[in-house]
């Protein structure tokens, strides 16, 4: 039978490793950097609430979600567009500003989907290396070429958890040439403290016409299922990515729970008063199993088991016994980082039970 004739995709396609998220199937699920304290009760209850107009199309331009975002964070709303999660905004990015013979430029262990977005449509992914597991300005900066169209920074970096200054991403931002969008991808700007040197990027967007910031809900706000992120850019690139997303992109069940869970501004400090302080405590025990832990201001931590003794060195072992024992965390393979682990900080009752099995697997137990 001779072979049927198929449908061939573009050059570049098939070169693509598809994104594979973290595993679900367990009793703690600490591999997505989902938020530990669940959503707000009234996002909870704006979601109900439109269970029964479910068959009407959202509003298209999610107004009341952008102006509810405008108001919280002090911004123009009509320069926020919002996306089925920040993926969809970065993949709407490299849609809209690169292509074959483009070039995307991104951290050594950035996030993949910068990569993934590149490669889809033709553009050829370029990654600086890395200092100490932070984002190298000058490293960065000597890899833009002529052919530089979008450079990508996750800050805090996802999934490290170092995260550039003000002054630095300003130092980016100033090499650059200003036919370069530089994309300041702040999932996880939340959870910063405040009143310190971090920087979402906000400063540069409002200074600058090829900067954009985009921001998730899937975090902080714990509402990854529903997938809703948001942009903030110049009126010109909200302009481009409004004509290049789809007209219904974000659901009217997820713009309820949006607007709700801005609203909710007690349950927000709640939740990063908890992951600071039960990210300190989890540090402070790895540390004393003798583990390096990274810095990381996110709600995750990077655990290296490089240097402990034989048999106890492999990050793929300890997931695999924490797995067993239904514990779920994220391996680092695909980030080019095989000695580590990404650790979601869960609930209190989590963490201990994390430390009493790592415990177990440096004991040899």
């Amino acid at each position: 039978m001779s072979t049927p004739i198929a449908p061939v995709p573009r050059p570049g396609i098939m070169d693509i490793a598809p994104y594979i998220g973290g595993e679900a199937a367990g009793t703690i699920r600490l591999a997505s950097n989902e938020g530990a304290l669940g959503p707000s009760p009234k996002a909870m209850e704006a979601y109900t609430r439109v269970a029964g107009s479910i068959h009407r199309y959202p509003d298209g331009g999610s107004t009341e979600l952008r102006e509810a975002l405008a108001k919280r964070f002090n911004l123009d709303a009509g320069r926020i567009v919002c996306g089925a999660g920040s993926d969809e905004l970065i993949g709407l990015l490299v849609r809209a500003y690169a292509g074959v013979g483009d070039e995307v430029l991104y951290s050594q262990h950035g996030f993949l989907m910068y990569p993934i977005a590149a490669k889809s449509v033709g553009a050829t992914p370029v990654a600086a290396p890395e200092t100490d597991l932070k984002t190298d300005v000058d490293a960065m900066l000597a890899r833009v070429t002529p052919r530089t169209k979008i450079v990508f920074v996750a800050n805090p970096n996802n999934p490290t958890g170092s995260h550039l200054t003000g002054e630095e991403l300003a130092r980016l931002h100033a090499g650059l040439p200003p036919t370069a969008l530089l994309v300041i991808d702040a999932a996880y700007a939340e959870f910063a403290p405040p009143g310190g040197d971090y920087s979402s990027g906000v400063e540069l967007v409002e200074k600058h016409a090829n900067v954009v910031m985009t921001r998730t809900f899937s975090k902080i706000f714990a509402l990854g299922s529903l997938r809703l992120g948001w942009s903030y850019s110049s009126a010109p690139v909200a302009d481009v990515l409004n004509r290049v997303r789809g007209p219904f992109n974000v659901s009217g069940a997820a713009q309820a729970a949006g607007v709700a869970a801005l609203e909710d501004g007690e349950f927000l400090e709640r939740a990063r008063a908890h992951n600071e302080g039960c990210r300190t405590w989890f540090v402070g025990e790895l540390k004393a199993l003798g583990l390096t832990v990274h810095p990381s201001i996110a709600n995750f931590v990077l655990v290296s088991f490089q240097g402990q003794k034989p048999g106890k060195d492999d990050a793929e072992a300890a997931r695999q016994f924490l797995k067993d024992r239904s514990i779920l965390v994220r391996q680092m393979n695909a980030y080019g980082l095989p000695d580590c682990l990404r650790i979601t900080i869960g609930t209190d009752e989590e963490m201990r039970a994390v430390v009493d099995a790592l415990k177990g697997f440096l004991a040899g137990g």
